[in-house]
């Protein structure tokens, strides 16, 4: 987005409340970065995890923060121990936001860009005409509630969502908030992705990937954070079936996370080592998509995965969880198919693609054809101004 934004309208300041992050040599020159200090530790990699906990702990001593927030953090856990389910990070975002950098600058608008601290803290502490904020997941099953955002929400002119299933999601916790909330697809920089699949990279340049190469193995591919969300266990297991039915398939994951430790004991418990691999980061995923045979997202649930829309404009036939998020991002049988949440029937929709190449290339032109004719969404920040 602040590639696509001109600064012949507009000047841009960005503050990212973590401090952190791979992705800040990305920039243009004409953003201005706000941070006093900033690391290009990525949160994903274990010394980035390491440093954004000294921050978060930072953030609670900070002028007796603890404190001040501990009924906050106690009514919440209880919430949380009552569902079922803690999100240690959710809680933290309040401390974080409250304790973020500080400034007496008055914008036309101020965007919050990911839930969580970000609008906490352009809610709570950025002087600005008009806010806006992007909720880019499934509101409820990533854990968020009115409680933990103290109707943060409410104080927006503005929210965005990826999918109409989001939009559907969030209203339905923040019904005053329904008429003012509407659908804002992430943008895709198609020619950018385009010529970075070309460049060198790939399976036939890693060690660890190329052996598909040699024994003429399908590659399947997945792209996302080694999360609870993306639920890789269910596609270890699909794989392990694969294998039983004798499919000549490897299985590529580009992506880290904190589950990496569970995911391989499960591989190596069931014997896969040799045929599912988890590649971690790379800086350049395009060559992989380019050169993949199938691209797969079996997640829980989704907002608008950014990935599976690039995998789109680089002409992969897709196969998709049915879930949330899933539904508005292939039409099945169309551009891609759909499937029960089930190792079964995750593996099914392969072999149906393994075995039918016309299918393959089918799916795979139209969701190339999708991905060029989505409209860009930008006027929708330009009428807020």
């Amino acid at each position: 987005m602040l590639k696509r934004l001109d600064p012949k309208q507009v000047e841009i300041d960005l503050y990212v409340l973590t401090g952190q992050g791979e992705l800040v040599k990305e920039l243009p020159p004409y953003v201005k970065l706000l941070n006093r200090e900033y690391s290009e530790l990525s949160v994903w990699k274990a010394e980035g995890r390491h440093k954004l906990r000294k921050t978060a702990v930072r953030a609670l001593l900070r002028k007796g923060e603890v404190i001040r927030i501990f009924p906050y953090l106690c009514s919440n856990l209880i919430r949380m121990l009552v569902r079922g389910k803690i999100y240690p990070d959710k809680l933290l975002w309040r401390a974080l936001a409250d304790s973020g950098q500080q400034t007496e600058e008055v914008y036309d608008l101020a965007v919050a860009y990911l839930e969580g601290g970000s609008a906490y803290y352009v809610a709570d502490h950025v002087k600005a005409h008009k806010k806006a904020a992007f909720i880019h997941v499934d509101y409820v099953k990533a854990g968020y509630t009115r409680e933990l955002d103290l109707d943060c929400y409410l104080r927006f002119d503005r929210i965005f969502v990826v999918s109409g299933e989001v939009r559907d999601g969030f209203v339905a916790v923040y019904p005053e908030c329904t008429e003012r909330t509407e659908v804002f697809p992430t943008l895709l920089d198609r020619e950018r992705i385009l010529r970075l699949s070309r460049a060198d990279g790939g399976f036939w340049q890693n060690p660890v990937a190329d052996i598909a190469e040699e024994d003429g193995s399908i590659r399947i591919l997945s792209v996302g954070r080694l999360t609870a969300q993306k639920a890789y266990e269910v596609s270890i297991e699909a794989m392990r079936l694969l294998r039983e039915q004798g499919q000549k398939v490897r299985w590529y994951v580009l992506g880290e996370g904190e589950e990496r430790t569970k995911l391989e004991r499960r591989i190596r418990g069931l014997g896969l080592g040799e045929s599912f691999f988890l590649l971690g980061d790379v800086e350049n995923p395009y060559p992989y998509m380019r050169q993949a045979d199938i691209y797969v997202q079996a997640s829980r649930f989704e907002g608008r995965s950014i990935a599976v829309r690039e995998a789109g404009v680089l002409g992969k036939p897709i196969l998709l969880s049915d879930c949330s998020g899933n539904r508005e991002q292939v039409e099945d049988g169309v551009d891609g198919l759909l499937c029960a949440f089930t190792p079964q029937a995750v593996c099914a929709g392969i072999v149906r693609l393994i075995q039918d190449a016309d299918l393959r290339t089918r799916l795979g032109q139209a969701a190339a054809d999708r991905s060029n004719r989505e409209q860009e969404e930008l006027s929708k920040i330009y009428e807020l101004l």
